[in-house]
């Protein structure tokens, strides 16, 4: 994975600085060397520090980078992250990239955070989703987990999930199940299975066929999840999805459910604010 991530920075610096920089290029000679300090200015969880280190040393291995605060931090205006110092010319370029994904991860952490704190005293965990800003999945799960969170599947190679498409696309939740086994067999794979429910006939079904780890109880009211979970008995674990909002979160947790997936944790979250200012 950290063969994506070398490859994300590469297009990043690509799409940012294309063939040259001339604003920096035209102003600050080539052998002026200076420092910048990463300023916090609002509260939350610090996330990407170790990727702002590959991001500088990426572009100029020179950079000399000092950590002051590392990734999980509880953090507030005026804190100083780190100091980096060299090549003028390096900190000016390397400064949005660096910023873009630093406050990026930070808010996921901060909004995991939130999320994690709010469960606090229940057996249930935060998920993270697939709806994520292309190219930027391996950030930004990371970010969830700084922030205390734990991450579904990564991608659609490391988990079978039978969603509702899959379900009706097959013929059915039988056709579903059997097929994933056999798919599975056939390529000698070993991936957890879950399946996605809408209402309790479904349930049973799955209930009755059997052969998955999780199932997900998708818009089911916090009642009917209470009732969901009594059912399948600690048989499997289960997962509450759709349509949960931070208010209604813990009332799911409540019902004893083992996760939620929350989509916002990343599809809809607001930058930490931070600045890179010249010393």
């Amino acid at each position: 994975m950290n063969e994506l991530i070398d490859r994300l920075i590469d297009l990043a610096f690509a799409e940012d600085i294309g063939d040259g920089d001339h604003t920096t290029l035209s102003t600050i000679p080539a052998d002026a060397m200076g420092a910048s300090k990463l300023l916090i200015k609002e509260e939350g969880i610090l996330a990407g520090v170790e990727i702002a280190k590959e991001i500088f040393h990426r572009f100029d291995p020179q950079l000399k980078v000092e950590v002051y605060i590392n990734d999980g931090t509880k953090v507030k205006p005026g804190d100083i992250v780190m100091l980096v110092s060299g090549k003028t010319q390096s900190l000016l370029q390397t400064e949005r990239l660096m910023l873009n994904v630093m406050q990026r991860m930070s808010g996921i952490a901060t909004m995991t955070n939130k999320y994690v704190k709010r469960l606090e005293g229940t057996n249930t965990r935060v998920l993270d989703t697939r709806k994520t800003t292309p190219g930027m999945r391996m950030l930004e799960k990371e970010a969830v987990k700084i922030g205390g969170g734990v991450n579904h599947r990564i991608g659609l190679f490391d988990m079978i999930l039978l969603k509702d498409n899959h379900v009706d696309f097959a013929g059915g939740i039988d056709k579903a199940i059997t097929r994933a086994h056999k798919y599975l067999q056939e390529k000698g794979k070993d991936l957890k299975i879950e399946i996605e429910v809408r209402n309790f006939d479904e349930l049973n079904q799955v209930l009755s066929i059997g052969g998955v780890d999780r199932i997900m109880l998708d818009n089911f009211t916090p009642e009917d999840t209470k009732k969901a979970v009594a059912i399948i008995g600690g048989k499997y674990e289960t997962e509450s999805s759709g349509g949960i909002t931070f208010d209604t979160l813990r009332d799911y947790a409540e019902s004893g459910v083992d996760f939620i997936s929350v989509g916002a944790l990343t599809h809809s979250v607001k930058g930490l604010d931070m600045s890179f200012k010249a010393v």
